[in-house]
């Protein structure tokens, strides 16, 4: 039997929503790296990235995961940059079973359009515009989520509860 549920992928494809239904469902607790190290730092990731800049903030990141890691049977909503350290890609492998939700591009502008924290708790990567920053990133992070991921799941369509749901089935022959 698997340990940790790991829920990656880039910013609003679904892993903190999704993340609480699997964990309702499944009976486990469910931990957000970014709101382990918000509660962790005192700060939020935007002021967090201010003060401490990126790295510093992956620092952090990399503490979170390594504390979630030791514990066990969580479902676990991991920062859409987690997978940027190949030591978090071992980790998450190595404790659990990696999920990789996908969705396109102009799916995820959408979605960040409608989220409030978007516009007020996360800074933007590169300054770019919303698509041309995502498809960037996208380009850069898409072998490292493939990499760390057991199991894919194109979130395009899919209502939350439908991602948990094919999550569950998934799972099960893992």
């Amino acid at each position: 039997m698997f340990n940790n549920i790991y829920l990656t992928g880039y910013r609003c494809t679904g892993k903190t929503t999704v993340g609480r239904i699997l964990a309702e469902r499944m009976h486990r607790h469910v931990v957000d790296t970014d709101g382990f190290i918000v509660g962790y730092a005192g700060a939020s990731v935007d002021e967090i990235v201010k003060r401490d800049g990126w790295e510093g903030f992956r620092k952090l990141e990399r503490f979170a995961l390594r504390q979630v890691a030791d514990g066990e049977k969580a479902v676990v909503a991991t920062g859409g940059g987690i997978v940027l350290s190949p030591e978090n890609r071992r980790l998450m492998r190595g404790s659990g079973v990696v999920i990789w939700l996908k969705a396109r591009v102009h799916t995820l502008a959408r979605r960040m359009a409608a989220d409030e924290a978007t516009a007020t708790q996360r800074p933007s990567l590169t300054g770019a515009r919303v698509e041309d920053e995502i498809a960037s990133v996208l380009a850069e992070r898409d072998p490292l989520y493939r990499e760390a991921a057991h199991v894919t799941i194109e979130t395009d369509g899919m209502s939350p509860d439908e991602v948990a749901e094919e999550i569950l089935r998934q799972v099960k022959d893992v």
